[in-house]
């Protein structure tokens, strides 16, 4: 018995040791270490759990009664917990591991350092703008993520309604800092914050959508007496009133402010040492070491090529020797055979035609994937009180959960924007195969560590998308339709004219006015999306380089693959060494494509 209590004792002092460990110290493997960074994040942001929907089926629901910390002090310890999980994840010793295991530390070392090194940059950013922020993704939040299909979760909905203003007031405090720092935004984004904000605060509380969004869903959950719903929603307007209108007052006021204080429309290079915060951030999005100056000559050339196709398929159509490809297809654009009633039937057809396109090209991708997502898709339209300032279309992953399907979300602010011959492309690019086959089946990997089915990199990521839309042209879904080919090219000369007006902005010193007139010359947007895209680019720096880069990063490695393998190489195949591994960064693809070759080599 002596023995026995021991030996228990010993396993319970180990287990203890093992855990303190995980917790605390450096954990015993670096299996260990990736499940704790992950947990960290996690848990440290109740939004994030909300959007994985993995704890309410286990019967937790608390985290839906917070929303995540945005003060600084909560920043500081977030630099500190990765710059030491850093040090520990590179005092292992990688030549033990795997080759499966050691890139994982790879992509985690990525990862980590690069949120490291944002910290030199910390306050350079526009955390508040017009595509993004507390004053627009919180709403949101409530809209779309927040569950309102328990009774705990209903009651939390208000809880979290009660934390806006402690919410805005941290990104006020943040918002201090960096003008402090000299670190403002251009004056176009503070003039379109505030006509959003104020738009957000003009209904009475009880016509917001964040009052009658939640008494439709919940009077559809159907599982609660009438009176405790009245008792329900009267809490939620008294929150709206109390709480959420005066917090955004607050935040109207801070930027009211700085409408007296800024005039310039200015790129980076504006802000302090702003060279090398655009160099950080064409790294961080694009995973590779190009500089500007050599991603705006990629630009360039990549222009001159896709309109020499697009002149060639004009002229195949009867147009002649055109000038400007681009400013034909916006002229084509406006003929009624390319556009939808604006009005709701036109919204309607459009939606269906969409999802049309989509079930389409899922019934033709089985000779070319060996992995499918079972995720669901759907197609809906951006809200309307966010569509003014949202891009043209994006997608939402489904949650880890399997309670909520992805969603390809289409701006249908205005008809004429939309034109048919660009529909395509668009939704091949944020659905199948693009961004939710993409995602879906990284979240549903098994075999990796979490976090591997859940870090985004946007050169991977909107590389894949970037190239769906091109393998779309070549398993012929454009063989009988020459100005949807016209419109899949005109998206990729769109990513390719990106280039050049991102660095154009960020690195040249161009005015918001060059790059609207340089854009509007080189693609068929309308002017009203012209300007929307070129004022992204202005609080995104190097974002919309990614994509082009990303494409060009795997058609290359496709490329090397044929070379290697010759008659032995095919598609299928490739695909899936391409997307069994999640998102990673482009010169880890590279190296899963080239032990891919070497295994494929081996069994000829």
């Amino acid at each position: 018995m002596y023995y026995l209590i021991w030996g228990f004792g010993a396993l319970v002092a180990l287990l203890a040791w093992y855990f303190l460990a995980l917790i605390f110290g450096k954990p015993w493997t670096v299996q260990g270490l990736f499940t704790r960074t992950f947990l960290k994040f996690a848990l440290k942001g109740p939004e994030l759990l909300t959007d994985l929907g993995l704890l309410e089926k286990f019967g937790f629901h608390g985290h839906n009664a917070k929303l995540s910390d945005a003060s600084e002090a909560f920043g500081d310890k977030m630099f500190a917990f990765l710059k030491r999980d850093l040090k520990i994840l590179r005092s292992y010793r990688r030549e033990r591991l795997s080759p499966a295991l050691d890139r994982s530390v790879e992509v985690m070392d990525w990862f980590l350092d690069d949120n490291a090194r944002g910290e030199t940059w910390r306050y350079h950013d526009f955390p508040v703008n017009q595509m993004f922020g507390v004053q627009s993704n919180l709403p949101d939040f409530m809209l779309t993520m927040h569950p309102l299909n328990h009774p705990a979760d209903i009651r939390h909905y208000v809880r979290r309604l009660a934390k806006f203003g402690v919410k805005i007031d941290q990104v006020l405090e943040g918002l201090a800092m960096r003008e402090a720092r000299s670190c403002l935004p251009p004056r176009f984004v503070i003039d379109r914050v505030l006509a959003e904000m104020k738009a957000f605060v003009a209904h009475a509380p009880d016509r917001h959508p964040l009052y009658t969004t939640f008494r439709d869903k919940v009077t559809r959950y159907g599982k609660l007496r009438a009176a405790r719903v009245e008792v329900l929603c009267a809490d939620a307007s008294d929150e709206i009133a109390r709480t959420v209108y005066p917090a955004y007052g607050r935040l109207i006021g801070y930027f009211s402010g700085l409408q007296a204080r800024v005039t310039a429309d200015n790129g980076v290079w504006a802000l302090p040492d702003g060279d090398q915060f655009y160099a950080h951030c064409l790294r961080s999005n694009t995973t590779t070491d190009y500089t500007p100056q050599q991603v705006h000559d990629i630009g360039l050339a990549e222009v001159e090529r896709i309109e020499g196709e697009m002149r060639a398929i004009m002229a195949d159509q009867g147009y002649g020797q055109v000038t400007s490809p681009a400013l034909k297809l916006a002229e084509l654009g406006q003929e009624e055979r390319f556009l939808y009633p604006d009005n709701d039937e036109g919204r309607v057809a459009c939606l269906a035609d969409y999802q049309r396109y989509l079930d389409e090209m899922d019934a033709r991708l089985e000779p070319y994937f060996s992995l499918r997502p079972k995720a669901q898709l759907k197609v809906e339209r951006i809200s309307e009180f966010k569509e003014t300032t949202a891009p043209g279309a994006y997608y939402q992953p489904a949650d880890l959960g399997g309670a909520r399907p992805g969603v390809f979300y289409a701006n249908l602010r205005d008809m004429k924007e939309v034109h048919k011959f660009g529909m395509k492309t668009l939704a091949y690019h944020e659905g199948i195969p693009g961004h939710h086959f993409q995602i879906a089946i990284a979240q549903e990997l098994k075999g990796l560590p979490f976090f591997r089915r859940m870090l985004p990199f946007t050169a991977y990521a909107e590389g894949w998308a970037m190239y769906s839309e091109q393998l779309a042209r070549e398993i012929g879904l454009y063989r009988d339709d020459p100005f949807g080919l016209l419109g899949s090219l005109d998206s990729e000369l769109f990513r390719a004219v990106r280039l050049v007006v991102d660095t154009g902005i960020h690195y040249r010193k161009w005015t918001r006015r060059q790059a609207i007139d340089y854009m509007s010359a080189h693609t068929a947007q309308a002017v009203e999306s012209v300007v929307s895209e070129v004022e992204r680019y202005f609080v995104m720096p190097g974002q919309a380089c990614a994509y082009k880069l990303g494409m060009i990063k795997l058609l290359e490695l496709r490329d090397k693959a044929k070379r290697a393998l010759g008659n032995g190489f095919e598609l299928r195949r490739w695909h899936g060494a391409v997307l069994a591994d999640g998102g990673i960064p482009l010169a880890t693809l590279e190296k899963v494509v080239d032990a891919w070759i070497s295994a494929e080599l081996a069994v000829k």
